[in-house]
């Protein structure tokens, strides 16, 4: 088939490449593909557009309220996330909810929870630049859907995929930085708090207790959402 007729299949109103988002990862995913998380997930349960698709039992798309103010992104699924279909439900997400309840956030109201990738890297190795790659369009989706004023990154794999920041997340943790009209924080991953258990003064645990303080700040001073 010569390169004009394929352009015409895809000028043809009764071929829908919406429909190909899922095959392959060169298709892109422009903002308002998706009306709903409803089908933004549907498409994420068949999605082959990585290798991850080929071995993953779930895909895991979120949980949360879908309109909530906060928006908190994590890394990759780990076994019990792909076992589930859920974000942060082992051992790294029963603390995340210790450490929302310390500031009286509630996980079902008061955030979206989402992760960079959908699908659980083998081993629970960190996902790779194409893996990343492939189903940020996904994320992006998701924060457009949501349309959080606050989004916290847990963990250095969410804040290089989200914002390319190259600095290493030990350096900025805890400070703002704006994107895309939201402000954004940088924040430990519960599963590194639970490595470094230590709560003395200036551990990563007391220093995630300082964080969450400002995020309950902030979100009480722009008047958000609950």
């Amino acid at each position: 088939m010569n390169s004009k007729n394929q352009l015409s299949l895809f000028e043809d109103s009764t071929f829908n490449q919406k429909e190909l988002i899922p095959q392959d990862a060169k298709i892109p995913i422009p903002p308002g593909t998706y009306p709903s998380m409803i089908e933004l997930a549907q498409h994420c349960n068949t999605c082959h557009r990585c290798p991850l698709g080929d071995t993953r039992q779930n895909a895991v798309v979120g949980r949360g309220n879908l309109q909530a103010s906060i928006m908190i992104i994590g890394e990759a699924p780990g076994q019990n996330e792909d076992e589930t279909g859920l974000p942060f439900v082992g051992r790294a997400g029963q603390l995340l909810e210790k450490i929302l309840a310390s500031a009286k956030f509630d996980s079902e109201q008061d955030v979206y929870i989402a992760n960079i990738n959908k699908c659980r890297p083998p081993g629970n190795r960190n996902p790779t630049t194409e893996e990343i790659k492939a189903c940020k369009p996904y994320l992006l989706e998701q924060i457009r859907l949501v349309d959080p004023k606050i989004i916290l990154l847990t963990g250095a794999t969410a804040l290089k995929g989200l914002l390319a920041e190259k600095r290493a997340i030990s350096k900025i943790r805890g400070q703002w930085i704006e994107w895309e009209g939201r402000l954004c924080m940088p924040i430990f991953h519960p599963s590194y708090l639970l490595r470094n258990p230590s709560r003395e003064t200036g551990s990563p645990k007391w220093l995630m207790w300082q964080d969450i303080q400002v995020v309950r700040a902030k979100f009480d001073e722009l008047g958000v959402r609950s």
